[in-house]
């Protein structure tokens, strides 16, 4: 376990050193962000106005959901869209070269059909999944959402594989799943740990938060407040940018079996390594 949780801080570390060495990376998760928000603005702002949102239920369930599905669409595609161009830097990054943001997002358009394709089915199943969740008791809530990981995990390698190889959507599905299988693992240790470490940072920070309520000062609350608030934007930005690069290290090694030389092998190589069975482990 420590040493599981010692290569997720030496994971961490070297991804961070590879977006501190190239900050512009961080300029795709921001514009990401800030298009996501306007996304969902464009959606629910003039439904909030018309105050046709507060009757949406009795709308029908086609208009409810066809607007839902809309919606997952457009938010996919925005994600998606600016995953591949951070993809797409981090990749020739990692290769020793450099393109600027602006070829990233160029890169990304060069795949604009794949990319739509790849928010369409994103959509479906996210929108069938929140139906079964929906309709089904704690038990079966409990079912879809490991199936929604287990969606998570099979797709791992798709932006990847769309944006490296020019592949379609299915293709790069099929090939995504093809990769997860050969270098099956212990669990993806870095993902995790990787996301342990922020949201601990996170959690950190809330305490910190709470702590200033027993001072009885409503500023100094207010205050930390809004320093939480900056950070959780920060660390989402970052947690963005720096979980692309892991990913993208791994889509190498996965594909290839050539660890990049900003990664120690050990971290990359023991993130897949097949657990072995034997006492003490079932």
């Amino acid at each position: 376990m420590f040493e599981s949780i010692g290569r997720s801080f030496e994971l961490v570390r070297t991804s961070w050193n590879i977006l501190m060495d190239d900050k512009k990376l961080l300029v795709f998760p921001v514009l990401s962000g800030i298009v996501t928000l306007i996304v969902i603005l464009s959606f629910f702002l003039p439904l909030l106005v018309s105050g046709t949102l507060l009757g949406m239920t009795h709308a029908g369930p086609v208009v409810y959901y066809g607007l839902l599905f809309l919606f997952y669409v457009a938010s996919y595609f925005v994600v998606i869209f600016f995953n591949t161009a951070l993809i797409s830097c981090v990749n020739a990054k990692l290769n020793g070269k450099d393109m600027s943001v602006g070829e990233g997002i160029s890169n990304a358009a060069n795949h604009l059909p794949a990319i739509l394709g790849w928010a369409i089915v994103s959509a479906t199943v996210g929108i069938v999944l929140h139906l079964l969740e929906r309709r089904s008791g704690f038990l079966g809530q409990i079912v879809f959402s490991l199936l929604g990981g287990a969606w998570a995990l099979v797709t791992y390698f798709v932006v990847p594989v769309l944006v490296l190889e020019d592949k379609g959507v299915f293709a790069a599905l099929g090939e995504s799943f093809s990769l997860i299988k050969k270098t099956w693992g212990e669990s993806i240790v870095g993902s995790v740990g990787m996301a342990v470490v922020f949201v601990g940072i996170g959690v950190i920070a809330a305490l910190c938060v709470i702590a200033t309520m027993l001072l009885g000062n409503a500023a100094i609350f207010l205050a930390a407040l809004a320093l939480f608030l900056i950070l959780v934007v920060i660390l989402a930005v970052v947690y963005y940018a720096m979980q692309a690069i892991y990913v993208t290290a791994l889509y190498t090694y996965a594909k290839t079996g050539t660890v990049p030389s900003a990664f120690h092998p050990d971290l990359i190589q023991n993130a897949f390594a097949p657990k072995q069975i034997g006492p003490g482990n079932i």
